[in-house]
């Protein structure tokens, strides 16, 4: 998937088994004991509520790893507007196996598609900008991968995955450092010394710290954080363009569309995957 360079098959592959390890244990005692082996039957994923659709091509993940002989069949695809009463998809097969991966199914999709039902939102609010919306590392610990994916699915960009594939100079590595300019130093000598190509986002507080960073320069991309609006203008005026601006800190939907105005590039929001309500979703036998 374009811009995900995380999601590939091998990534989803463990996820899938880690949960669904963590969920069956030594069996889904449950569908053993009171569904006969060889029952069939077949459920729907019913939606309850509105908002945008997220986890479907997962679900056909799952739903395989659980048993390869079952059949979805996708009526909505991820990104559909959904509404209460609509229909995702169909499920037939093995009537343990429907139930035993019932549960991790519906995890995945209620706070995947809240998650893109929230994104969606915000976006929508940046009409007219040029600004885009990032997600953070603000994430539930083993299921990121599936938060950062239900973003891109409500249009919005992925930030940084992890630690491991981009460099962000925050306040505490430049106060530990000794400064802006003694931490981008020392990154450029790390990244040299390890043969490391990764993008360097700074961190600034301050319009001086935005004018340290200018002076120092080899860097990637500039963050304002917990700044006013009237201070981001005067920051994106000091860039002047010489480098992408990111607004962090603080921001929500009564304030997005403010600080979008400013003229920054781009605008993180930790909201997005920390403080969703899950979407009503349901798997029935029909």
């Amino acid at each position: 998937m374009q811009n995900a360079p995380y999601l590939t098959p091998e990534a989803l592959t463990t996820f899938i088994r880690t949960a669904l390890a963590e969920d069956i244990g030594d069996g889904d005692h449950s569908s053993l004991a009171s569904i006969p082996a060889d029952a069939r039957n077949r459920a729907h994923l019913l939606v309850k509520s509105e908002g945008v659709l997220a986890g479907v091509a997962l679900a056909h993940l799952i739903f395989r790893e659980v048993d390869a002989d079952l059949r979805v069949t996708e009526l909505l695809a991820d990104g559909s507007r959904v509404r209460h009463g609509d229909i995702a998809f169909t499920v037939e097969g093995r009537a343990q196996s429907i139930l035993t991966a019932e549960r991790l199914v519906l995890n995945c999709m209620q706070r995947m598609s809240a998650i893109a039902t929230y994104t969606a939102h915000l976006t929508s609010l940046l009409a007219g900008t040029n600004a885009k919306l990032l997600d953070t590392r603000k994430t539930t610990p083993n299921f990121r991968i599936c938060e950062k994916w239900a973003v891109l699915i409500g249009g919005g960009v992925n930030h940084r995955y992890g630690l491991f594939d981009g460099i962000i100079l925050k306040d505490n590595h430049v106060d530990y450092a000794g400064g802006i300019r003694a931490a981008i130093d020392a990154t450029h000598a790390y990244l040299t010394r390890t043969g490391k190509n990764l993008p360097i986002v700074v961190e600034t507080r301050t319009l001086a710290e935005v004018q340290q960073v200018l002076e120092t320069g080899g860097i990637t991309r500039i963050m304002l954080d917990n700044m006013a609006p009237t201070m981001l203008r005067e920051a994106v005026t000091l860039v002047a363009g010489r480098f992408p601006t990111e607004a962090s800190g603080g921001i929500t939907e009564q304030t997005i569309a403010e600080v979008a105005s400013t003229g920054v590039d781009f605008i993180s929001v930790g909201a997005l995957t920390h403080s969703v309500k899950s979407l009503d979703l349901s798997l029935k036998a029909y």
